[in-house]
């Protein structure tokens, strides 16, 4: 059970939430309620991307590198997220600590599923809009989370034994 990032689909995801939420913390909280949605539905991650546990609750990294990368920050980026061309898709912003994620687009339905919308709108209509520190909250209390030592990837296993049929659907993925 491993997780296999799609640069290009962990993209439309974000172009998809930027168009109801600019606040980057928003979108990557969003984005992280929307893959334990469809976990918990579908057995299954929606861009296949691995969580980090930071500082400010779980992160998914190649989605956050893709931000990084069209926000001018200097790191060694995957080839699969240069690939993806974000610079193409959004436009990012950093004033002070406040960072804001513009689409440039709408995004591609041919890589996102009807079960991906369907969490990912729940997950907006949740959490999108969401008050910062509310969500901060909320996010620190994820059974995996606390589990993991920070700046550490969140195992799978620990976030698929937090969703109420946990055990259902990791013996269903190593089945």
């Amino acid at each position: 059970m491993h997780n296999h990032l799609d640069a290009e689909k962990a993209l439309e995801a974000i172009v998809y939430v930027s168009h109801k939420t600019q606040n980057l913390f928003n979108i990557i909280k969003t984005l992280y309620f929307a893959d334990i949605f469809h976990l918990e539905n579908y057995g299954v991650l929606i861009t296949g991307d691995s969580y980090i546990a930071m500082e400010d609750g779980p992160v998914p990294s190649g989605a956050y590198d893709l931000i990084k990368l069209v926000r001018g920050d200097e790191f060694t980026y995957d080839s699969k997220i240069i690939d993806a061309h974000p610079e193409n898709a959004i436009k990012v912003i950093k004033d002070g600590n406040e960072t804001t994620v513009f689409p440039l687009r709408e995004h591609n339905p041919d890589y996102l599923s009807e079960s991906d919308i369907e969490c990912l709108d729940k997950a907006i209509k949740l959490f999108a809009k969401m008050n910062t520190s509310k969500l901060w909250d909320i996010v620190h209390r994820e059974e995996a989370y606390k589990k993991t030592i920070i700046n550490k990837t969140m195992p799978l296993s620990e976030i698929i034994l937090s969703l109420p049929n946990g055990k259902d659907v990791l013996e269903y993925l190593n089945s």
